[in-house]
Order: structure tokens, then C-alpha cells, then sequence
């Protein structure tokens, strides 16, 4: 072979074709991993779960049930003392529609836990922080997607707890209509604070990354401390039991408070704080620990 020819193979020029040599920015994915695409995910990923369903279900259902139940059972002699909220002692409509939102805030307590620890337990969790490796979106997501639907479904209970509850209490003193002041406030917030339950279940389950540890630690923080605390001095017990979780977060849906209960911006602002606190963590343990 010629001189010439071997030179012109060996030093291709300025109109060789380069093409086989890989491009870093055409070579790339171009399925990014975005929040977006890790909310779609979650979202997705909670809607074909099965459980998913069925506890919502369960949620919605112990809502209107016992706040029907209490409504039309109710009777003018009895003193609704530790009802759903802190109140004054006495009984209202509300107060006996929202019987259930203990009951219900379990049921999305559990659900928030299952859909965060369910994957330690399946192994599944392996193949989740695989394909999005910063993990924390992972985190956000999970509360982002149950918390309005926590929010939403429940509030549609408790408002219909509410109508199914006012013709049980018609000419009694304590009926209320929607229009009165702070009905429609409470029964908000009673979706408020269980939406929060929900995230709070999952940002256990993260932290905890055990299913049966998750809803022990949601159990007894939100039924079993307050009546634990009640064995401190009553000076101390008094000073600190309007910030237990339970406390605060049924502060958020009380028609009316008494004078040692917070307000329900207050209680808001309490119970959105434990919430935040046990995400912060959760966030920690995520980020620097191995699965």
C-alpha cells in the first residue's frame, strides 16, 4: 500500500466520519429521574396495592359509622366527657360526628406505615432507591401522594358523618347546621389532622423500616402516652399534655376548647411539628443508612 494511503488512514481529516467515538451528551438517558416522575411512581405504586384500598375504606367507613351511631344515640342526660376533641365537657354536633376520627386515624396511621415499611419487609425497597439513588425524593413522594387523599377522602367523611348525623338531632340544643360558625372549620380539620396521621405513618415506617415496630410506636403515641402521662404530678401532667400529639392534633377539629387545651392553630402547629420532627429523621436515617 502506498505511502500516501497509509497516512491518510492513519491521520483521518477534518471530513472523516467520527461517528463510532460515543457522544457523552447524545450517549445519555433520556429518562431522567425528576420528583415527577418519582411522584407518578408512588402514586401509581399506592394505587395497585390492594391494602391501599381497602384502608381507606376501612377509614371512611369507621368515620361516618360512628359519627352516625353517636349522633342518633345521643341523649340529652349523658356528658360527653373525652370525646374525639378537647372541648368544655358539654356535647354538640360536632363533637359527636368526629366520634370516629380516632378510629379512622388509626386505619390511615397503619396505611402510611404499610405503604413506607411494606417495602423493607418485601425487599422491594432495594429496587426503589436503585432506580432513584438520591432516596430523599422517595421519602417526599410517598407523603406527598397519601396525604391529599388522606386529606380529601376523610374530609368527605367526616362531612358525611356530619349530614347523616343532624337529622338524628333535630330539636335537640346541640344542633348545628353548616352554615354556623366553625362547623365546616372543624370538619376540616378533621381531614387535616388525619392527612397528617397518614404522613406521620410513613415517616415512621421509614425511620423504623418495620411494619409491626411502626404501628406499635403510632398505637401507643397517639392512644397509650397520654394516659401514661396522666401518671406524672398533675402540675407536670397539666403543663405538658396539651402538646401530645393526640392532644394537639384534636385541638385542630374541637368546635370548641377549653381553657388548658391550644388553640386550633396552635394544635396545628404542635402536631404539624411532631410530624416534621419524624420526617427529619426519617430523612437522616434514609441518607445514611444502607438498606
Amino acid at each position: 500500500m502506498p505511502t500516501t494511503a497509509l497516512r491518510r488512514i492513519q491521520r483521518p481529516g477534518k471530513h472523516t466520519n467520527l461517528s463510532a467515538a460515543p457522544d457523552p451528551h447524545t450517549s445519555a438517558s433520556p429518562y431522567k429521574v425528576t420528583g415527577r416522575r418519582v411522584l407518578r411512581s408512588e402514586w401509581a405504586k399506592f394505587w395497585s396495592l390492594r391494602s391501599s384500598w381497602i384502608t381507606l375504606g376501612v377509614a371512611v367507613f369507621l368515620l361516618v359509622l360512628f359519627g352516625a351511631i353517636a349522633s342518633y344515640t345521643y341523649s340529652p342526660g349523658a356528658t360527653a366527657k373525652g370525646g374525639p376533641g378537647p372541648g368544655s365537657g358539654d356535647s354538640d354536633a360536632v363533637s359527636l360526628a368526629l366520634t370516629g376520627v380516632t378510629f379512622a386515624s388509626l386505619a390511615v396511621g397503619v396505611l402510611g406505615v404499610l405503604l413506607a415499611a411494606g417495602e423493607y419487609s418485601t425487599g422491594m425497597i432495594r429496587s426503589t432507591l436503585a432506580a432513584v439513588p438520591r432516596r430523599l425524593p422517595v421519602l417526599w413522594s410517598k407523603a406527598a401522594v397519601i396525604g391529599p387523599i388522606a386529606l380529601v377522602l376523610t374530609s368527605i367523611g367526616a362531612l358525611a358523618a356530619f349530614l347523616l348525623g343532624s337529622p338524628g338531632l333535630d330539636g335537640e340544643k346541640i344542633a348545628l347546621s353548616l352554615g354556623d360558625d366553625g362547623v365546616l372549620r372543624s370538619l376540616a380539620g378533621a381531614g387535616v389532622y388525619l392527612a397528617l396521621v397518614a404522613v406521620f405513618g410513613v415517616a415512621l415506617g421509614v425511620l423504623l423500616r418495620s411494619s409491626a415496630g411502626a404501628i406499635a410506636v403510632l398505637v401507643g403515641t397517639l392512644l397509650i402516652l397520654p394516659g401514661l402521662a396522666s401518671l406524672l404530678p398533675d402540675s407536670l401532667y397539666d403543663s405538658i399534655n396539651p402538646y401530645f400529639p393526640s392532644n394537639a392534633g384534636s385541638a385542630v377539629y374541637a368546635l370548641h376548647q377549653s381553657s388548658d387545651s391550644l388553640s386550633p392553630g396552635a394544635g396545628l402547629a404542635v402536631f404539624a411539628g411532631w410530624v416534621a420532627l419524624t420526617l427529619a429523621g426519617a430523612a437522616y436515617r434514609l441518607v445514611k443508612s444502607d438498606v
